[in-house]
């Protein structure tokens, strides 16, 4: 079995990444900066929202990721019957990339541009030809959407151990030998992966671990108090929306907020927020009403929130307003000392009820999660939305060592493209103006050559084939090299060749900021009006000589 390993320019494992420096670099490192797609006024935001898991707590993803494929392994083996052979596979946290998209039916991992033109695919650990690729994704009668059920997105860092899994079991079962895998089609072995995943979550055996061990699977943040209460001082309210239910919130934000574990915990940390929601079931939150309970923080039971019944007793289009269905209670902004009241489940709308807000544009959501934190809050609520790109870190330092690449490889480009022009130019003419031709002029408007200018013609022709010969593989060559730097397999995470990722492409589109750490707010204003640059067309592009 081929089990690729990729050392990349990522901080070791056992170090703290640089947003958790006790000495913060200026604001004018590029690394803390906090990105505009859309501008967004502070001054008009009333509540700040924020997603748990790797938004609030970052995990470190050689231990915790490490820690997902070793309990998903054990599930496929002791509760769906998959071969003890799975205990010998190795993971490599830094293999796989966000942004890739799952081919459940053909057991391939690929890499597809804005434009949902596939760049990369792998089936298992090898490479797919150019023609291959090309012949079953970009020629095909119908252009691929990508998307469920015979496509799976990796669209959040948690499903980096289940996807570099899928692709060892793709290997296994190619090679033979597993009955069982044998049996099964690539899309089922995604389905066993998913349930095993599944699994582990339900049967909270990465929960007991991470609440036993949390400083070994969190990073610290000493950031991350001084941006809430920063936030709070500036007449924000704070609310957290996680799809984790209470005991799992419980854990890891008494570890974020407090460094308290075990019999240590407490719930002193609520005391930084206004409302905590758990169990909210991103993305259906943002589009489906469904009962609201809160959570009893010291026994985690569940209470009705409206007489004992959890129902809206009136249909929702009985009210003149939505909002009037909601059963949470108004206006729960709680005096400092004071700890938030926590539910689970419920609604957006229950949300704008508690934090007396009246419309979405008054509330920024920071999150991790392009789909259930980002698109849906912006698409279906009209939420500011900020995303948090952990990855971003080494993304940005990459790019400052080698920015000049992006130079050569522009003067490359235009370069090949005068070459192109040049030659297409000249064989029309020879294809168009046969020599001698009677009249001195050929069919069309072309002047005819003698033969000894057809020959000279043909001439230039091969030399300045060989010299667009000789820059394409110059190009190609560095492109390869520049991509090489970010991810020896994947390459650059906001690009695919020249294009933007599809990943990039849905961080353009839904959200308003993005950055590398939440913290990163801190050093900024949090009244700042923050402005997206001027949209730029490729024409102007050309006019600005860039």
């Amino acid at each position: 079995m081929l089990l690729l390993c990729c050392h990349l320019s990522l901080p070791a494992a056992e170090e703290q990444p640089v947003w958790t420096d006790q000495v913060w670099a200026s604001p004018l490192d590029i690394r803390r900066r906090v990105f505009c797609n859309r501008s967004l006024n502070m001054r008009s935001i009333a509540a700040v929202g924020f997603d748990m898991d790797y938004t609030l707590a970052q995990y470190k993803p050689d231990t915790f990721e490490g820690l997902a494929h070793r309990q998903t392994v054990d599930k496929l083996v002791k509760a769906f019957g998959y071969p003890a052979a799975l205990y010998d596979l190795s993971f490599d946290y830094r293999y796989m990339m966000r942004g890739l998209v799952i081919d459940k039916r053909r057991g391939n991992m690929l890499k597809v541009d804005r434009h949902k033109y596939v760049k990369l695919a792998f089936h298992g650990f090898e490479p797919l030809s150019r023609e291959e690729r090309v012949k079953t994704y970009n020629d095909a009668d119908k252009r691929e959407e990508f998307d469920e059920p015979d496509y799976a997105l990796i669209d959040t860092l948690f499903s980096l151990a289940e996807a570099h899994l899928f692709m060892q079991l793709v290997e296994m079962k190619d090679e033979g030998g597993h009955e069982l895998l044998q049996r099964k089609s690539f899309a089922d072995i995604y389905r066993d992966v998913r349930g095993a995943v599944d699994l582990c979550h339900r049967d909270g055996s990465i929960k007991r671990e991470v609440a036993a061990n949390p400083e070994l699977y969190i990073h610290d943040d000493p950031g991350l108090v001084p941006l809430l209460e920063m936030l709070r001082a500036s007449g924000k309210k704070l609310f957290v929306a996680t799809n984790s239910l209470w005991d799992y919130t419980h854990v890891v934000m008494n570890w974020v907020i407090s460094k308290r574990k075990g019999a240590d915990r407490n719930e002193d940390w609520l005391r930084y927020f206004d409302v905590v929601v758990v169990g909210c079931a991103k993305p259906r939150f943002f589009t489906q009403q469904s009962n609201l309970f809160e959570v009893h923080t010291k026994t985690g039971m569940l209470w009705n929130t409206e007489g004992g019944s959890p129902m809206v007793p009136i249909g929702e289009e009985d009210l003149p307003a939505p909002i009037l269905g909601s059963t949470a209670p108004a206006h729960v902004r709680h005096e400092p000392g004071q700890r938030a009241r926590v539910f689970q489940g419920g609604f957006y709308l229950d949300l704008h009820k508690m934090l007396d807000v009246r419309s979405g544009s008054q509330v920024l959501y920071i999150g991790d999660h392009i789909w259930a934190d980002v698109l849906r809050s912006k698409k279906a609520l009209g939420w500011r939305t900020l995303l948090v790109v952990p990855e971003l870190d080494a993304e940005l330092d990459v790019l400052a060592r080698c920015k000049g690449n992006m130079a050569e490889l522009r003067v490359l480009r235009r370069q090949r493209d005068a070459l192109d022009d040049q030659i297409q130019r000249l064989e029309w003419q020879l294809r168009h103006s046969p020599p001698d031709a009677p009249g001195g002029v050929a069919a069309g408007t072309c002047a005819s050559f003698s033969t000894d200018e057809a020959e000279a013609v043909e001439g230039m022709l091969i030399n300045l084939k060989e010299q667009r010969e000789g820059l394409r593989e110059r190009h190609r060559a560095l492109l390869k090299a520049h991509h090489d730097q970010f991810h020896p397999v994947w390459g650059q995470l906001m690009k695919t060749g020249y294009q933007n990722s599809r990943y990039a492409h849905q961080i353009e589109r839904f959200a308003c900021l993005f950055t590398s750490h939440v913290s990163n707010l801190l050093f900024y204003s949090p009244l700042k009006s923050y402005r997206g640059k001027a949209d730029v067309m490729i024409h102007e592009e050309e006019l600005a000589g860039f």
